[in-house]
């Protein structure tokens, strides 16, 4: 049985979702499922049920599926890191900080690590879907690309294409894409998916005739565009959001700095019907909200001096309603951050923070990753932590007055969340099925 890689024809085509939609499809033919992407760029991440560190697109992308997390889903993850550098993540924790160039220029270091996991899920499942990365044809990075060519070439998968016809110009970039690939990977090419149409399907039905007809390349469906507002991977993802709530009884603000990270916390937030949720870009009245809500933070100094660069730093502090801080955004709550190992600067440093609590978060080199059921703030929830920061005094929660705070993540969620999440994945999956050409998919893949 052969493995598929999920090709975007663009950045945000929309690989992720697909991604699931074809594994949950292929397991309702009976076929064992996993998934798998070599190397992803993400500040939005998730603790395993093995304590390690995945992108959150494949965390959600086995959930979806019931498939355990581990390492394996996603042996590589680049987080932001200070200057050039990025946090490189290799098999789920943290290696080291390395320049964008090093780490081009040491790729190869890297694929025994990519190799290893793929091998390890093709012994635990009958076909796995890999998700690409970006464009597969990005003819200056092709020979530094693990996700794609690497993966498609090495284990010989076939490849599903999907173009994003939202974004304009899907004939040239279905055409492109196809044409710039390897003789040998565009044999293995099953057809290409439209995704994020909208209006009236019919309309395009003279589109499937020029690129099944004149490209030669078959087209497995074209999708609805479909709001899922789920499994936000990366702040495009987040800027694709909808709310539709014309009575709202609470308003939520959430401070979306430049390295805001793990916007999945406000998944629940976004599907309450009570709750208008509003990202806040810059140095707005605070005054109108009912709650704001510090997230979490890949560059957490960074972010605290940006609140100062925009005067939302002494509007918060002027606040006399609640505030809430997660992860990143509580470890700004304290009176001072230290980095004295570099974690996030280049130099020992300390930064002066909100002074709402009454201690100092140190920063240190091995990260905290931890899964499991927490007591904070009067509830029981499933949850995880993932940082670098600790507080001697504090070292999970804080509440006093209007301020709260605590390093865990998933606050937000219970089980009528969960019902909800269930409910609409299954109700996506299902417009999908309808559109989706299975059988062309199982004929390629069995």
């Amino acid at each position: 049985m052969k493995s598929i890689s999920i090709f975007g024809t663009s950045s945000d085509a929309g690989k992720s979702t697909l991604t699931f939609v074809i594994g949950r499809l292929l397991q309702e033919h009976g076929i064992n499922i996993g998934v798998f992407k070599a190397q992803n760029v993400s500040n939005n991440s998730h603790v395993t049920d093995d304590g390690s560190e995945i992108a959150i697109a494949q965390y959600f992308q086995a959930e979806v599926l019931g498939i355990p997390t581990s390492y394996h889903l996603n042996p590589v993850l680049l987080k932001s890191g200070h200057g050039n550098s990025a946090s490189l993540i290799v098999k789920g924790k943290v290696v080291e900080d390395k320049d964008v160039r090093e780490y081009y220029r040491d790729l190869d270091t890297l694929k025994p690590a990519v190799d290893e996991c793929f091998e390890y899920l093709s012994y635990r499942y009958e076909c796995i879907v890999c998700e690409g990365a970006g464009s597969p044809v990005e003819l200056n990075l092709m020979d530094k690309d693990l996700s794609n060519i690497y993966i498609a070439q090495k284990y010989n998968t076939k490849i599903i294409l999907v173009a994003d016809i939202e974004k304009g110009g899907v004939f040239a970039s279905i055409w492109g894409v196809y044409n710039l690939l390897p003789e040998a990977l565009r044999a293995n090419v099953i057809g290409v998916i439209v995704n994020k149409f909208r209006g009236d399907r019919t309309l395009f039905d003279e589109g499937v005739n020029i690129i099944e007809e004149r490209f030669g390349i078959p087209v497995l469906g074209v999708l609805p565009y479909l709001p899922l507002n789920l499994g936000f991977e990366d702040s495009q993802s987040l800027k694709n959001f909808v709310q539709n709530k014309p009575n709202p009884t609470k308003k939520i603000g959430i401070i979306n700095y430049p390295t805001m990270s793990n916007y999945n916390d406000f998944e629940p937030l976004i599907a309450d019907e009570t709750i208008f949720v509003e990202f806040i870009t810059s140095n707005v009245s605070l005054e109108s909200f009912d709650l704001i809500i510090l997230p979490g933070s890949k560059l957490v100094i960074k972010d605290l001096q940006w609140l100062k660069k925009t005067g939302l730093f002494e509007a918060l502090k002027e606040r006399q309603k609640e505030i809430l801080g997660i992860c990143g955004g509580y470890q700004m709550m304290f009176d001072a951050i230290i980095d004295e190992e570099c974690v996030e600067t280049a130099e020992p440093s300390r930064e002066e923070a909100l002074g709402f609590i009454d201690d100092i978060i140190v920063f240190q080199k091995d990260k905290v990753l931890k899964k499991g059921e927490y007591s904070l703030f009067g509830k029981i929830i499933q949850g995880f932590e993932i940082h670098h920061g600790v507080s001697a005094k504090y070292p999970l929660v804080y509440e006093k007055g209007p301020i709260k705070g605590t390093f865990v993540h998933g606050l937000f969620e219970d089980e009528a969340f969960e019902t909800y999440k269930k409910t609409t994945i299954d109700s996506f999956v299902a417009t999908m099925r309808e559109e989706i050409d299975m059988e062309r998919i199982l004929n390629h893949v069995l």
